[in-house]
C-alpha cells in the first residue's frame, strides 16, 4: 500500500481490492479516501469486517468511527469482536447509545430481539395530528430507524397502534391520533428467530415492524433492509450445508485457510467413510457380479440415479421448509407425494434404461442371449433405488427438524452416500430374483 499513497485512490477500487487486503492495508487505505467516502464503505462492511478495522485503529481513533453506527449496527459490530475487547468498545460510546447497544446485547444475535432498532418514532394516543407532525418534524433522522411509521404507545409503553406519516399529513389537523392510528399492527416477539421475521416480512410486505415483549411493551423495530441481510446469510449457510460443508460463517476470501479446511475435512471425511459402505455392499454380491459380469456395467448408473432424485428431493423439502410452506406436521403429504414422485421418475428412468439397453443389444449385440432379463432388473432396479431415493431425501429434513438440528444438514452429498450404499442393495437383490436360474 505504500506506493499507493502517491496515487490518487478511489473508493471503487478500496472496494474492489478489499477481499485480498491484509486488516493494516484496509486500514492505511481508508485513510487514502475522503472521510465520507471512507465512511459510505465502512457502513458496507459485515460487522466482522468494521470490528477489525476498528480494532487495528489506535485507541484514539476508535470512538469516531464506532460512533458512526446506529445503536444495532454498533451491537453488531461488538458482538462479532473478541470476547476480550467488547466492553472496551462499549465504553467508547456515549451513555444513551451505551445503554441502547447494552440492552441489544442481551438479546441472542439471531432473534428479533438481536435485529431490532432501539429507536423510532413514538406518539401519545391524545396528541392531535398537528401536534404528532410538529413533534416527528423536530426529531434527529439519525433518532429514527424508519420515518415510514409512528407507533402509538400508552404510558407503560405498551403498543396501542400504528399510523403512517403519509396518512398523518393527509389527517384532518384536529384530529385525535388514536382516531387515525391503526390498531391491528403485525407485530414480532422479541425472542422470534430471524427466519421467522423474515416470513412474517413476506406475508405483510411492511417495511418495518415493531417488535414487542410478552406485556406487549414495544421494544424496537426491525426494518426490511435488516431481513434481507438475514435472508442473504440464511441462504448463504444453507447453500453451503446443501454442498456438504459447515457454513463458513465469513466471505470466502477471508476465513483463515486452516479454519475452511476444519469446516470442509469433517464433512468430507464423514462422507468417504459412508462411502466405503458402498465398497462393502459390492463385495457382498461379489459371487453374482462374477457371474454376471454384465451387472457391474450398471453400478455407476443405478447408485447416481438414487443419489439424483434424493438430493433432488432434499433441496425441495429444505427450501420449503426455509420459505414456510412446509412444517413439521406436513411430513405425511410430502412423504405421499414423493412416493409417487419416486415411482413415476424411476418408471421414465427405468424406460429409458430398457430402451437403453435394447438398442445397444440390437446393433451392438452387447449383453448377450438374456438381454431382455438384464434390462428388465436394471429397470426394475431404478424405479426401486429412485423411489428410495426420493424417500429419503424428503424424510431425512424431517428428522433432522424433529431432533432439534438444522434441516440443511442434509445435505445432497450425505443423502447420496445413504442412497448409494441402499442402491447397490435393491440393484443386485433385484438381479437375484430376475436372473435366478438364467445368468445367477
Amino acid at each position: 500500500m505504500t506506493e499507493a499513497a502517491e496515487e490518487p485512490l478511489s473508493a471503487q477500487e478500496l472496494r474492489e481490492a478489499w477481499p485480498v487486503l491484509s486488516r493494516e492495508d484496509r486500514v492505511q487505505g481508508l485513510r487514502l479516501l475522503p472521510r465520507d467516502s471512507a465512511e459510505d464503505l465502512f457502513f458496507e462492511l459485515p460487522s466482522s469486517e468494521q470490528a477489525a478495522v476498528v480494532l487495528a485503529l489506535p485507541p484514539s481513533e476508535r470512538r469516531s468511527w464506532l460512533r458512526l453506527l446506529p445503536p444495532d449496527d454498533a451491537a453488531d459490530l461488538i458482538q462479532a469482536a473478541p470476547h476480550g475487547e467488547r466492553d472496551s468498545l462499549l465504553q467508547l460510546l456515549d451513555d444513551a447509545t451505551r445503554k441502547e447497544v447494552s440492552a441489544l446485547l442481551a438479546y441472542e444475535e439471531d432473534r428479533a430481539g438481536g435485529l431490532m432498532h432501539p429507536r423510532f418514532a413514538r406518539l401519545r394516543p391524545d396528541m392531535t395530528v398537528d401536534e404528532a407532525i410538529t413533534y416527528l418534524r423536530a426529531q434527529p433522522r439519525s433518532s429514527l430507524a424508519t420515518l415510514y411509521y409512528a407507533y402509538v404507545l400508552d404510558q407503560e409503553q405498551r403498543l396501542l397502534g400504528v399510523v403512517a406519516v403519509h396518512e398523518l399529513l393527509a389527517s384532518p389537523r384536529g384530529a385525535r391520533v388514536r382516531e387515525v392510528m391503526k390498531t391491528d399492527v403485525v407485530t414480532v416477539g422479541e425472542d422470534l428467530d430471524q427466519e421467522a421475521v423474515s416470513r412474517v416480512f413476506r406475508k405483510s410486505g411492511l417495511i418495518a415492524i415493531p417488535v414487542v415483549d410478552a406485556q406487549r411493551r414495544m421494544k424496537g423495530v426491525v426494518t426490511v433492509d435488516d431481513v434481507v441481510e438475514v435472508v442473504s446469510e440464511e441462504a448463504t449457510e444453507d447453500i453451503q450445508k446443501l454442498g456438504g460443508t459447515e457454513a463458513l460463517g465469513e466471505p470466502y476470501l477471508s476465513i483463515a485457510f486452516s479454519r475452511m479446511l476444519r469446516k470442509r475435512a469433517g464433512w468430507l471425511s464423514a462422507l468417504f467413510l459412508g462411502e466405503m459402505l458402498t465398497a462393502t455392499a459390492m463385495g457382498f454380491f461379489e459371487h453374482e457380479i462374477a457371474k454376471a459380469v454384465v451387472l457391474a456395467l450398471f453400478v455407476p448408473l443405478i447408485i447416481s440415479s438414487g443419489g439424483n432424485s434424493g438430493s433432488q428431493a432434499t433441496s425441495l423439502v429444505i427450501r420449503a421448509m426455509a420459505l414456510g410452506e412446509v412444517r413439521l406436521r406436513d411430513w405425511y403429504r410430502v412423504i405421499r407425494r414423493e412416493l409417487a414422485s419416486g415411482l413415476a421418475l424411476g418408471s421414465i428412468l427405468g424406460a429409458i434404461g430398457f430402451l437403453r439397453i435394447e438398442i445397444w443389444q440390437r446393433f451392438l449385440h452387447s449383453y448377450g442371449e438374456h438381454h431382455l432379463l438384464v434390462a428388465s432388473t436394471v429397470a426394475s432396479a431404478l424405479i426401486g433405488v429412485v423411489t428410495f431415493g426420493t424417500i429419503a431425501g424428503s424424510l431425512l429434513p424431517f428428522l433432522l427438524r424433529r431432533l432439534g438440528f438444522d434441516p440443511a444438514s442434509a445435505s445432497a452429498p450425505f443423502v447420496a452416500t445413504l442412497v448409494d450404499v441402499t442402491g447397490l442393495i435393491i440393484y443386485f437383490t433385484a438381479a437375484s430374483v430376475i436372473l435366478r436360474g438364467t445368468l445367477l
